[in-house]
């Protein structure tokens, strides 16, 4: 079960948009992370390069933590709102769950539920 501190932690840190420290911080070696039905991703470091190449289409990420989040054993739900903006300025906002299993004060298992539909703004 994540400590408060470290569930608080993981949060601020998400929202300073520095997504690649959080995964290398806050997940295990082998960790994996899902998108909705696709199949999962695994181990940290292939994390943190997909998310820094997914980071670096756009000009400027905006991450926000939707209150409260959900801690249940060693089960966490946070609701993150997130508004990605283009180098074009064209915006695409994305609200979604984050479904996570801790061990040990860090991530073992993530998956991300959204409407894959969401549109750009």
């Amino acid at each position: 079960m994540p400590s408060e501190a470290e569930l608080e932690s993981f949060i601020a840190l998400v929202e300073s948009n520095d997504h690649v420290a959080a995964i290398e911080r806050f997940y295990t070696e082998d960790a994996s992370m899902q998108e909705n039905l696709d199949p999962p991703r695994k181990g940290r470091d292939v994390l943190a390069a997909g998310e820094a190449a997914f980071l670096k289409r756009w000009a400027k990420v905006e991450s926000h933590c939707v209150r409260p989040a959900f801690r249940s054993g060693d089960h966490v739900v946070i609701r993150w709102n997130f508004t990605f903006t283009a180098p074009d300025g064209s915006r695409f906002a994305r609200d979604e769950l984050a479904y996570q299993r801790w061990a040990g004060g860090k991530i073992v298992e993530e998956r991300f539920y959204y409407d894959p539909n969401q549109k750009q703004s």
